[in-house]
Formats: structure tokens, C-alpha cells, sequence
């Protein structure tokens, strides 16, 4: 193209020049509208191309008597060549992904690849396999945009079942042969499939009705502790990512966010992925989650990087402007050790004083308020406000003791700048009263948390200190024991959290398992109750079982089978009222509720599956036999157009052979598709009752 690029700007000129300025900004050519508008076929634009001959001549093609436009090829010279230096800011302001050359959302390929949880087409889904010779061979396929129809379109369920009861929210065990009915409004969904297909078939009914996403996707970091291989090449990383990142925007309410959680090998590109596919304006927030402490020297030098001890959630809105505003949540911390920690970094702590006895109080007067209510005022004498070491010592208490017995005790003073202060102190004054050793007020407040109750405040000494106390600012859970609470900024501190993680839900998942208080902290922020809330990365369920217990739907989607095992035990537990850790305690959850289970019926990911857990040439060879003749409950397999089977050559070796027989492999046909439901073949396939709740799903009847 290089020696045509100075003629094709003169012809482009002069041919946009007749648009009124449309593809120009100055003297300079907009590429971004003209690379638009030629996408989009605009046949005004197209028709003008068509006369300018240099063009005819160079991008439109002859075949069997048919003119053929190469749009693409014009596009490209338009956005990519090294020509445009000049034309309107060359990168058009933009900060993307590239591949070959390309933005990812320039490129007229979809790149589908299915690695980590999704592992289908990896060979590396876990570190045993790598070590038996698989590559990146296997991470993904390109599959051109006229293809992924049948690939996107909604997939036939089966194995349908139905977890616990709504009605009587009492467990019990999902029932085999029965009808299941799914209402959308109401019931929780478990997937088990590839999540980017079972996103994509969701999309019909939950397009615009999710609240709050949150996932916690693979790092990317060749180093993890899961049972996966958490490696694979950078760009199929963040292609992945976008693959499934564009259809979940689809599915969120337009007052929804997404919370997606990373190390630092990812993050920062994450967030230039997000501002392509949700707009920088749409960006909320960077939490930094602290998820261990880093204890001990570090090696004398021997470590060029600092440990890891840090984790991010990047948090996006659909609509910031009708994004709803962030409930507001508190970070928890128990008291004890908060006050080592102040001492520690030498801290001043406030809440030092303590009105052990009140004492007797006399009415001495009244004033009003700003509503002109009454506002009644007392003198009080024989009260004791002892020092709290003194007192501590006294009753031989350790200072947690001391706190969780007195913590509605303690205060300490502040000087408001409030109207009911200067009214109070103004009317003292009045009544001939000068000192004040200790007294108190008794009213109404008409806002605030304490809203249309009677409420007591004291003051003390002539400038009339208020007593702030220690019992606003705690939590006290049903062991006694007290929290001090803040509100929550963009630094949480998860590391008790994570030491007791393993316990939650009792089930085994002792690495990657993200703590409950962590998601139901996510969960109170950025939804409301019955709001429904997916993550599509559900591995052990935690996002599930925060959901249940905090009273929001969920929609789960995981692949890989013991990862679904364990989601489903754990939910069992949940409605069992058997799991006692995570947020149970907070929100005091008996039990109760219920989720649908189904699974995407699998067609070419069982011969895939196949394929990659070979062992030798005897197994190998095994399956492309089925492949090719299928099974008494199997159909054959369906084979890519691209495919020439001439060219299986068992000579190859094993590896090559492997390769090859995943290439063969349609990646259309992975699952079946709810077009076929009614196919003779497809439906002799599936019961009489999954068949019913398909029908009932994407129909709404039989």
C-alpha cells in the first residue's frame, strides 16, 4: 500500500470534500468517522467511493462477474499507515489494546480462547498437564465474525435441578425426574459451561436486569496456587478479558457497577481494557484489599521486587449518571488491638474518659430548638468520672476486658459547632447558673439516628464540651467482643479475614477462595436487596453465598466440575443453616432458600475434553474413531469446514496429532444450540423434563 498512500489522500480529499465538512475537522481528515461510516456500509459514503476511479481501481475486486468493495483494506490504509502523520491526531486521541498492528476493537476477527477456569481449549489447565508437554498452542482460536452465530446463540440446559425450597425454606437434596419450574424474577441460577457462552446465552432475558458484577478472573501470573495453570500469553489475557468484559456490560442495569478484582500483573491494563469497553468516564474507584502481612527480613537483598501482600479491585459504573451513590459501609477493627496500633504508631486516642455514674440530676429549666420543641435541661452532682487506668486497675480488668464492659460508657469531648449547644449554654446563662461540673439535655431530634426519639446528651465544664460516646462509633458482636468502625475508603484490610478463609462454607478450597466479608461488604455497597447479582467466575461460591445471605439473587457460571461440586455443597450448606462462618453471624442467617442448577449441554466440548486428557496414541486414536462415528448416546462430532481429514498423519507424533485433532473440532458446535431442541437427534439427547424447562425458560410455556 505504501506507494499508493500520498494518492489515495488526494483522492479522499477531494472526494469528502462534497459532505459539508462531515469527514474534516479543519483542513485535517477525521479518520475516526470515516472508518465508522465505512463499517457501517453507509451507502451515501460508498456510493461516492465508487466514482473516484483511483479507488475502483485499487480497492474494488473482480470475482466471477461480481464487484467486490474492500473495505478493510481501505479502513486499514486509512488508520494504520504511517502516511496519516498529519491527518487529524493520528491515534484520535485513543489508548487501546492492539494485535498485529490493530486496536482489538478495530480488529474484524473475534478471538475466543477459553483458558484458566475456561480451560477448554488449553491444554495447561492444570500445572501437571503443562509439565506433560502442552504449549500455548491450544489457548485459543480466531474465529471470523460471520461464523460466531451459532457460537453465541443460546445453548439447550440439561441436568436441570432445583436446590432447597422457597416455599418452606427448608433444605433438601435436588430431586431427580421432576419438572423445574425458573422464575426469573426470583430464583437463583447456578451454570455450569463455559462462561462466555453462558453469558452470551443469558443475554436474551438478563440484558439490562444485573446489578452488580463482580469477578475475581484469572492473574495471569504463572506463579499461582490454584489447581490451574494461571499463565498464558499477555494479549490472549486481555483478549479474554474483553471477550467477556463487552457481553457482562450488556447484561448490567444501567444504574449497575462492576467490581473486578487482580494483582498488579494485570491490573493497570484491566483498566485501560475497561476505559475501551465502558468509557474512562465510567471508572469509579482502584481498591487496594490488604491480604497478608509481611513479617521477618527479606532476605538480605537476595529479592529485586517487594512481596506481594496487595490485591486491587477496579470498580466501573454501566451509567455513572444514574449510578446510584455507594451505600455507605464501614471497615471493623477490635478495639484492643486498635489501641496498640495507635500506640504503636504514636497516636492520640480520644476516647479516654468514662462517666462510670451519672449521679442525681435536677430539672433546672427548658429551651426549645430550632422547631421551637421543647428542650429540657438538668443539673447533675454526686456523679463520678474516674481516670479509666485508675478504674482499670481498680477492677483488675485488661483493657479489652475493661472496653467490651464499659464501651456505652466511654466518651470523649468535642466542641460542636451546633445550634442546639449555643441555645443551651445561652439559656444557663439565663437561669444564673455559672459552673457546670457535669449536666444533660433531654429532647426529640427531628433528623439524624435518632430521628423522633427521646434523647439524652451531656455537657461539662463552663465551654460545654459534648460527650461523644465510645457505643456510636463500635459494633459489638454476640460474643461480647467490640469493633471500632470507620467508614470505608479505597484501602481495606482483609488479612484476619483471609487466615480463617478456608473455613467458610465448609468446603476445602484452602487458595483463591475470597473471604464473605470481603463480597458482602461489595454486595451492601452496590446493591440492594433483591437486586440480582452475577459472577461468572464462581469457582467456590463465595460471591453465591454472600449473595443468599444477604438477601440478593444470584446467577453463578463455572466450568470446571469440582469447582461446581463445590459451589453446590456449600450452597446446600448455606440453606442448611450449617455454615456458621463468613457473614453468617453478621446478618444472622438461619438458613432457607433455594438455587436452579442446569448445564449447557456439551456436543464437541465431551470430544474436546477427550481429546485434551489423552494419554497416549491408543487414547488419542480412540477418540477420533468417536469423533468421526459417534456413540450409542453421542452423535459424531461436528467437524470444521476447514478441516482435511487426508491430512491425519499418525507419523507426526503425539503432541502434533493432539493439536491437530482439537483444529478439526468445530468451536461452533461446543454445546448445542436451543435451535435444535426440536431435532429428532437432539431430542431422543435429553429428558422429558429438561425439555420442559427449556421450553419454559426461553418461551415462557411448554
Amino acid at each position: 500500500m505504501a506507494k499508493i498512500e500520498p494518492k489515495i489522500f488526494d483522492e479522499l480529499k477531494t472526494a469528502l470534500s462534497s459532505f459539508d465538512g462531515k469527514y474534516f475537522v479543519g483542513e485535517e481528515l477525521n479518520r475516526s468517522k470515516l472508518t465508522d461510516d465505512l463499517r457501517n456500509y453507509d451507502e451515501t459514503l460508498l456510493s461516492k467511493l465508487f466514482e473516484v476511479d483511483f479507488i475502483k481501481q485499487h480497492f474494488i475486486k473482480e470475482v466471477a462477474g461480481q464487484k467486490l468493495f474492500q473495505i478493510e483494506q481501505l479502513e486499514e490504509v486509512v488508520l494504520y499507515n504511517d502516511y496519516w502523520n498529519t491527518s487529524y491526531t493520528k491515534y484520535e486521541n485513543r489508548v487501546g489494546l492492539a494485535s498485529k498492528g490493530k486496536f482489538l476493537q478495530d480488529s474484524q476477527d473475534v478471538v475466543l480462547d477459553f483458558p484458566f477456569k475456561d480451560g477448554v481449549l488449553t491444554a495447561s489447565m492444570t500445572k501437571e498437564d503443562n509439565e506433560d508437554g502442552y504449549d500455548d498452542a491450544f489457548l485459543n482460536e480466531v474465529i471470523e465474525k460471520d461464523e460466531i452465530d451459532r457460537l453465541f446463540d443460546k445453548k439447550v440446559f440439561v441436568n436441570v435441578k432445583r436446590f432447597g425450597d422457597n416455599q418452606t425454606a427448608q433444605h433438601r437434596t435436588a430431586v431427580d425426574n421432576e419438572i423445574v419450574s425458573f422464575d426469573k424474577e426470583k430464583d437463583n441460577l447456578i451454570i455450569k459451561g463455559n462462561n462466555l457462552l453462558a453469558l452470551h446465552t443469558l443475554r436474551e432475558h438478563y440484558t439490562g436486569k444485573i446489578k452488580l458484577i463482580y469477578i475475581d478472573p484469572p492473574y495471569n501470573t504463572g506463579s499461582d496456587s490454584f489447581l490451574y495453570n494461571d499463565r498464558f500469553n499477555h494479549s490472549a489475557w486481555l483478549t479474554f478479558m474483553k471477550n467477556r468484559l463487552e457481553i457482562a456490560r450488556e447484561l448490567l442495569r444501567e444504574d449497575g457497577y462492576i467490581f473486578i478484582q487482580t494483582d498488579d500483573s494485570e491490573q493497570a491494563y484491566l483498566k485501560v481494557l475497561m476505559d475501551s469497553i465502558f468509557g474512562s468516564e465510567q471508572y469509579v474507584n482502584t481498591i487496594s484489599v490488604l491480604f497478608k502481612n509481611i513479617a521477618g527480613a527479606s532476605g538480605g537483598g537476595e529479592d529485586k521486587r517487594l512481596k506481594k501482600n496487595v490485591e486491587f479491585i477496579t470498580v466501573y459504573s454501566k451509567n455513572y449518571e444514574m449510578a446510584v451513590p455507594f451505600s455507605a459501609v464501614y471497615e471493623k477493627q477490635e478495639i484492643s488491638e486498635q489501641l496498640e496500633e495507635y500506640r504503636a504508631e504514636g497516636k492520640s486516642w480520644k476516647y479516654n474518659n468514662l462517666l462510670l455514674d451519672e449521679g442525681t440530676k435536677e430539672y433546672v429549666g427548658s429551651t426549645v430548638d430550632g422547631s421551637g420543641d421543647e428542650i429540657r435541661m438538668y443539673k447533675h452532682s454526686n456523679f463520678q468520672i474516674p481516670a479509666i487506668s485508675k478504674q482499670m486497675k481498680l477492677e483488675g480488668l485488661s483493657e479489652k476486658d475493661f472496653y467490651e464492659k464499659y464501651y456505652d460508657k466511654i466518651y470523649r469531648g468535642t466542641m460542636p459547632q451546633s445550634s442546639i449547644r449555643t441555645r443551651v449554654m445561652d439559656k444557663w446563662g439565663e437561669l444564673g447558673l455559672t459552673d457546670n461540673p457535669l449536666m444533660s439535655i433531654e429532647y426529640v431530634p427531628r433528623s439524624g439516628r435518632n430521628k423522633g426519639k427521646l434523647y439524652k446528651q451531656f455537657y461539662s465544664g463552663n465551654k460545654f464540651n459534648l460527650f461523644a460516646w465510645l457505643s456510636d462509633v463500635v459494633e459489638v458482636d454476640e460474643n461480647g467482643t467490640v469493633y471500632k468502625t470507620q467508614k470505608a475508603g479505597t484501602f481495606w484490610n482483609y488479612v484476619g479475614e483471609t487466615k480463617n478463609v478456608n473455613k467458610e462454607g465448609q468446603v476445602e478450597f484452602p487458595n483463591g477462595k475470597k473471604p464473605e466479608r470481603l463480597l458482602g461488604k461489595i454486595i451492601e455497597m452496590a446493591s440492594d436487596e433483591g437486586d440480582t447479582v452475577l459472577d461468572f467466575f464462581g469457582g467456590s461460591g463465595s460471591t453465591a453465598a454472600a449473595a443468599m445471605k444477604m438477601n440478593r439473587k444470584f446467577i453463578s457460571l463455572e466450568q470446571m466440575e469440582n469447582q461446581v461440586q463445590l459451589e453446590i455443597n456449600r450452597l446446600n450448606n448455606v440453606i442448611a443453616g450449617k455454615d456458621k462462618n463468613g457473614l453468617t453471624q453478621d446478618v444472622n442467617w438461619q438458613g432457607g432458600g433455594s438455587f436452579v442448577y442446569a448445564e449447557l449441554f456439551p456436543k464437541n466440548m465431551g470430544y474436546l475434553q477427550d481429546v485434551i486428557h489423552a494419554k497416549d496414541f491408543d487414547e488419542l486414536k480412540a477418540v477420533y474413531v468417536l469423533m468421526l462415528s459417534g456413540t450409542d448416546t453421542d452423535e459424531p462430532a461436528d467437524i470444521s469446514f476447514r478441516a482435511d481429514l487426508t491430512k491425519i498423519d499418525w507419523l507426526q507424533g503425539f503432541d502434533e496429532n493432539k493439536r491437530l485433532l482439537v483444529k478439526l473440532l468445530d468451536k461452533n458446535g461446543l454445546y448445542y444450540n436451543y435451535s435444535e431442541i426440536d431435532d429428532k437427534n437432539v431430542r431422543d439427547l435429553i429428558s422429558d423434563e429438561d425439555y420442559t424447562f427449556n421450553k419454559t425458560f426461553y418461551e415462557g410455556g411448554d
